[in-house]
């Protein structure tokens, strides 16, 4: 019943942008922290950024300034704009959804996201 559904990745060039989009259905989105992770080849999961129930948002320092994460309540969609992106944003992004009391997580299947000229 719960799914977390990616779009939006694809090939960009540096300098370029995306807009990542992950739809949720299954559970009660508005009882959920919602986030955004990145894992490349040979690396670990890092946490990309990520949305509080209250709206707070925080980023990982490389990203600080270039990514943005929103959330729209009555479409169950978070999202990851990405501007100026360069090759190490070069990843696999999931979403991720982290329930406020029951901590339950729930992930994506990713989607690929590859900056080069």
């Amino acid at each position: 019943q719960v799914q977390l559904v990616e779009s939006g990745g694809g090939l960009v060039q540096p300098g370029g942008s995306l807009r990542l989009s992950c739809a949720a259905s299954g559970f009660i989105f508005s009882s959920y922290n919602m986030g955004w992770f990145r894992q490349a080849p040979g690396k670990q999961r890092e946490l990309v950024a990520r949305i509080i129930k209250g709206g707070s948002t925080n980023y990982a320092d490389s990203v600080k300034g270039r990514f943005t994460i929103s959330r729209d309540s009555a479409k169950n969609t978070v999202y990851l704009q990405m501007n100026n992106l360069k090759p190490e944003d070069t990843a696999v992004y999931y979403c991720n959804a982290e329930g406020v009391l029951s901590k339950r997580n729930y992930w994506g299947q990713g989607t690929q996201v590859t900056v080069s000229s």
